[in-house]
């Protein structure tokens, strides 16, 4: 079950000059899905530059839980002995999942075709966000679950025994509800759709047609639709995980704001799914140059280099947001010290993250002397110019890694510190984070409390 931790405050203060050349840790989603399709395969699945947040950490622990043979070598390898699809083993324990939405949803959709029963639950964050957007459409291959209103953790899962194949219309655009019910489909017989308004992250799809899955995507008058052939075995593959945009964005952002900073990423996922905010950024004038463009393992990736900049705001198309979801927080923040005002819409998938990340946001950029006005689905900013921000608040983070990483990065740039009252969630998609960041000369110090 969950368990109590000590806050971490962190400070950021005004600093000049950020350089390096760096590497970001691995992309958290196809981290997840690498061990969890490895675990569902026949045979031995070697993956490299695996994420070892503490959210890719439980979903390891949680394959293993359920029969899989979940090892790290010495030399950082990551070595996955799958028990097949149809073959996890009903777990001796509770599989607790800490901060992953991510990691809980596709976990679900991977054992809701097996006839076994799994209690899943996760920290006070994991166990206020719904769940009942993935139990509905599972429901319909006949898997049961009991648990909390709202299908909220802790919560039991009962596989089913004979599954159906489903098709279903999503209403909302999430890549986790998609993802879940294709790892379902593994197990079914025939053909299982998911049909999307709007596409959402492909990943998922990428993967398991690496690993020997029969997947087909059409578009037609409902949208755009992705099935999976069910009842086939997958094979075990190598994948080498590529770095994480969204976790490469703070350094960015960070050299985008800092005055004399010119800070390179490399290696970084640039899938088109996910590259919304680099399109974004360029078109506020960005100084953001992508270069050694190549693919790896099926996706693309570049190195990215950024320069100190005067942004301008713009209106954000609401279209985008799905291939940036989870860079909003840190764009508010660029908007912010942007030349004019910022639009964005399109996010109510921010209200169910870790946080509200609306409201949160919002909250933190007027306590640090932002205009902010809070829509439903999104946010206006009116930008203060390079270097405008007042900063000096203490923000709530609300255990979100993100609203943590986006105020720190505030900080750097503001007139006064901008301290965040809890940093220790930063570890659950990006581990070594405030090393990295001093190292390129970043002002973040440790508060004694």
């Amino acid at each position: 079950m969950t368990t109590a931790h000590a806050a971490a405050p962190l400070r950021a203060r005004a600093s000049t000059g950020l350089a390096g050349r760096i590497r970001i840790p691995g992309d958290k989603s196809i981290s997840h899905r690498a061990l969890i399709l490895g675990a569902m395969a026949v045979g031995e699945t070697v993956v490299t530059g695996l994420l070892e947040g503490e959210d890719v950490l439980r979903t390891g622990a949680a394959m293993a839980a359920l029969g899989a043979e979940v090892t790290r070598g010495d030399d950082g390898v990551w070595r996955i002995h799958g028990v097949g699809v149809g073959g996890f083993a009903e777990p001796g324990g509770v599989l607790d999942f800490g901060n992953s939405g991510t990691g809980v949803r596709l976990a679900m959709g991977a054992v809701s075709t097996t006839p076994i029963a799994c209690t899943f639950t996760g920290d006070a964050s994991l166990c206020r966000r719904p769940m009942s957007r993935v139990l509905d459409p599972l429901g319909r291959f006949g898997a049961e679950s009991m648990g909390r209103a709202g299908g909220r953790l802790p919560l039991t899962l009962r596989g089913s025994a004979n599954p159906m194949p489903v098709t279903y219309v999503s209403p909302v655009a999430s890549a986790q509800v998609k993802s879940a019910i294709l790892l379902a489909g593994l197990n079914a017989p025939g053909r299982t759709t998911v049909v999307e308004r709007e596409a959402t992250r492909d990943h998922t799809e990428r993967m398991l047609r690496a690993f020997g899955a029969s997947v087909s995507v059409e578009t037609h008058d409902e949208g755009h639709a992705v099935s999976v052939e069910g009842g086939a075995d997958l094979r075990a593959i190598s994948i080498a995980v590529p770095g994480d945009p969204s976790s490469a964005a703070f350094p960015l952002a960070a050299a985008l704001l800092v005055p004399d900073s010119d800070v390179t990423v490399e290696g970084v996922l640039m899938n088109p799914t996910r590259a919304g905010l680099f399109e974004t950024l360029r078109e506020m004038g960005a100084s953001l140059d992508i270069i050694d463009r190549r693919d790896e393992g099926g996706e693309p990736i570049a190195a990215l280099r950024a320069r100190f900049s005067a942004l301008k705001g713009i209106e954000v198309p609401p279209e985008r947001a799905p291939s940036m979801i989870d860079e909003y927080p840190i764009l508010a923040v660029l908007a912010s010290f942007a030349e004019g005002r910022t639009v964005m819409r399109g996010l109510k998938e921010l209200r169910v993250k870790e946080s509200d990340r609306i409201a949160a946001m919002a909250r933190g950029l007027a306590a640090c002397g932002v205009k902010v006005t809070e829509l439903d689905d999104g946010l206006i900013v009116e930008g203060n110019g390079p270097g405008g921000m007042p900063g000096g608040a203490t923000i709530a983070t609300e255990m979100d890694h993100r609203i943590a990483m986006s105020f720190l990065v505030a900080g750097l740039a503001a007139k006064t510190p901008v301290t965040v009252d809890d940093s220790a969630f930063i570890a659950t998609s990006f581990p070594g984070f405030t090393e990295l960041m001093t190292g390129l000369g970043g002002g973040l110090v440790r508060v004694n409390r």
